[in-house]
């Protein structure tokens, strides 16, 4: 039944439920795999994440490019929901650093009252964190790229300036694990290891969830579901995508070049 007004009343969908079940299930699998050595619950709401994610996406990209539900005022909301979450975003973040100078500026004296901790070696900031940096600076440059091709309707552009750019973001990923096996501390190394591995572990989970974004934003684009009026799904993961790009300006310059 077609709504006779432009606001955004969504149809009852099962995918909130099965979202907050699979993440139930997950958060619970990681507890019974570091305690019991079985990953059987983690994988079974790996599986559910998986198969909610790719039916959310199917419903949204239904409403958004055939049903036309997504009108100027619900992208609207989209556009504030979007800065509102990105917001939250950046509060998660402030307290890793707030974590991360509260014990680098006044180190306790059960680290040696020195930082880096004695015995602690930190990894050299003019090797694969600046390549790191490099690219995902790069990166930066490709999705605005990108965008402009879309908002100038050159579709053969917008295509090849986002493959860079996933391209980018899953080589900044590889990087980032082969650092990580590679480093000469682990995440139990007192409080420079936690914060190190926690606020660099997690921001390379949203590069690993930026890169999904823009790849379901690529295979779309092929499509041509976007137009140069009408492109918030790509919008939306620009940003995100910026916004990935800011909080690893911090930590590199924050955590491996004034923090080694």
């Amino acid at each position: 039944m077609a709504h006779q007004h432009p606001y955004h009343l969504v149809d009852q969908s099962p995918w909130p439920l099965t979202g907050a079940i699979s993440a139930l299930m997950m958060t619970s699998g990681l507890v019974l795999w570091f305690h019991t050595n079985s990953i059987l619950l983690l994988i079974g709401g790996l599986i559910l994440l998986i198969t909610t994610m790719i039916n959310w996406w199917r419903d949204i990209v239904r409403e958004a490019t055939f049903q036309g539900s997504h009108t100027t005022i619900v992208e609207n909301g989209l556009r504030y929901g979007m800065i509102l979450f990105i917001t939250s975003e950046v509060c998660f973040f402030f307290a890793f650093f707030w974590a991360f100078f509260h014990s680098s500026l006044a180190p306790s004296v059960e680290i040696g009252v020195t930082w880096p901790p004695t015995g602690i070696n930190p990894l050299n900031p003019f090797l694969v964190p600046l390549l790191n940096t490099a690219v995902l600076l790069s990166s930066g440059v490709t999705i605005t790229w990108a965008h402009h091709s879309i908002l100038t309707g050159n579709q053969t552009n917008a295509i090849q300036a986002l493959f860079l750019t996933i391209t980018l973001g899953a080589y900044f990923t590889s990087l980032q694990a082969w650092e990580y096996i590679d480093a000469p501390f682990t995440i139990a190394d007192s409080i420079y290891g936690s914060t190190f591995f926690v606020a660099t572990g997690f921001h390379g989970l949203h590069v690993i969830i930026g890169t999904t974004f823009l790849s379901i934003c690529f295979l779309r684009l092929i499509k041509f579901h976007f137009s140069a009026h009408h492109h918030f799904g790509f919008e939306a993961a620009a940003w995100y995508w910026h916004f990935v790009d800011v909080v690893w300006l911090f930590l590199y310059v924050c955590i491996y070049w004034w923090g080694s």
